[in-house]
């Protein structure tokens, strides 16, 4: 992802998790300019339609501290309603493994609450049901892929 994703990105992920939180654009934006001026471990994958960025996934360190002391962690998964049923989640998730894999990655991690069909579909294994008062998300595992 280059800086001319950041805003429209951000937009998707605001609108997807972030809403009613009191999360700004901007403070999402900080957050992946953060990111992809890391170390290069991190990093922030853009699936685009054209020029138009349509969905996004990270692998970043850390995730929902402190509910688990694991890393790294495939997160943020979102492509817009519009594009969705393309294959562009797949390629998003494959990405981000292959990154993962490529920095010496043994196991990667993630949190859903409701894509566990998804990833189960692509490798992925459950490996502990959280939550409670009806939120119950799911802590999944798999060994990156180049």
């Amino acid at each position: 992802m280059g800086e001319h994703d950041v805003a429209a990105v951000a937009q998707l992920r605001l609108a997807t998790f972030f809403e009613g939180t009191g999360r700004t654009l901007g403070e999402d934006a900080a957050g992946l300019r953060g990111l992809i001026a890391g170390d290069g471990f991190e990093a922030a994958f853009v699936a685009r339609i054209g020029d138009t960025p349509v969905g996004t996934c990270l692998l970043v360190r850390h995730e929902l501290e402190p509910v688990h002391d694991l890393t790294p962690w495939l997160a943020g998964l979102v492509v817009d309603a519009r594009y969705r049923r393309r294959g562009i989640a797949t390629a998003l998730v494959k990405a981000t493994e292959a990154h993962a894999a490529s920095r010496g990655v043994e196991m990667l991690h993630l949190y859903t609450w409701d894509a566990r069909d998804f990833y189960a579909a692509l490798g992925w294994d459950t490996v502990e049901i959280c939550g409670s008062d009806g939120e119950k998300m799911a802590l999944m595992s798999r060994r990156p892929r180049l």
